[in-house]
């Protein structure tokens, strides 16, 4: 499988068979994501959309996938996937913690997380949209993923990891909207017993950007943002003695192969 980092916490997975799942759709304001990307190929590129949550930096790229895709399916939890219905958004499947979808080639499981969930919150009054979650992507024949989604450390993790039994983990580690590296790595340490740990919600400093120009926008209108960057490192550092886990900081833009 591939997996493709295209912002602080937007990813595409791309399956062995050729399919491609995207993660938390974001583009405007994103730093991490390529212009080059931004055209009608690589939105109908994509297959199946997954949200962790409601906020802006997570679903305001939904409109510009289902621009130029009107069809594609958009999983949620029940109180965001009702939300983005009565929007006209046509192909949404609400499921809830727990709940599972089988594609052709994975099966997707939506897992606890801790953190808060908002929608519509850059353009009025938020609007509550159900508990934030993460996702389980067990894939034929490949690895199993684990995405962490926005959250605070949790003990679930153990269990996750227990139950599903995933070989590589994106996980929050930004510190101020999520844990940290220092949280981050005792997860890793002690709940989770996975191959590779990718660092997430980290945004790019300036000279690593894609888009420099969006970082600055993004700066000036979320200046909380400044606490949560270049973080990646020091999961990594934290982590350098520990040889069971390989820390996997992906720039931004950046495709890995990860073959079994």
């Amino acid at each position: 499988m591939k997996i493709q980092r295209l912002g602080h916490a937007m990813y595409l997975l791309k399956s062995s068979k050729g399919k491609n799942y995207l993660i938390d759709p974001f583009f405007d304001l994103n730093p991490g994501f390529p212009s080059s990307l931004n055209n009608t190929e690589f939105f109908k590129s994509i297959d199946c959309i997954f949200l962790t949550h409601g906020h802006f930096d997570h679903t305001s790229g939904l409109s510009k996938v289902i621009e130029h895709k009107p069809n594609i399916m958009i999983v949620a939890i029940y109180e965001l996937a009702l939300l983005l219905l009565q929007q006209g958004i046509k192909n949404v499947l609400p499921i809830n913690i727990g709940g599972s979808v089988s594609l052709e080639d994975v099966t997707v499981t939506m897992v606890q997380a801790k953190h808060t969930s908002s929608y519509g919150e850059t353009e009025g009054t938020p609007v509550y949209a159900g508990e934030a979650a993460g996702y389980i992507f067990d894939f034929a024949d490949d690895y199993t993923l684990y995405h962490s989604g926005d959250t605070a450390l949790i003990a679930d993790m153990k269990v996750i990891q227990d139950v599903y039994q995933p070989e590589i983990a994106i996980l929050s580690s930004s510190g101020h909207f999520t844990m940290g590296p220092k949280e981050a790595a005792y997860a890793v340490k002690h709940l989770l017993n996975v191959r590779y740990v990718i660092p997430s919600h980290t945004f790019p400093a300036k000279k690593t950007a894609p888009s420099p120009e969006s970082l600055t926008q993004l700066l000036k209108a979320f200046p909380v943002v400044e606490y949560m960057i270049d973080k990646d490192g020091e999961l990594k550092e934290l982590l350098s003695d520990y040889k069971q886990t390989e820390v996997v900081a992906m720039g931004y833009g950046e495709e890995r192969t990860f073959e079994k």
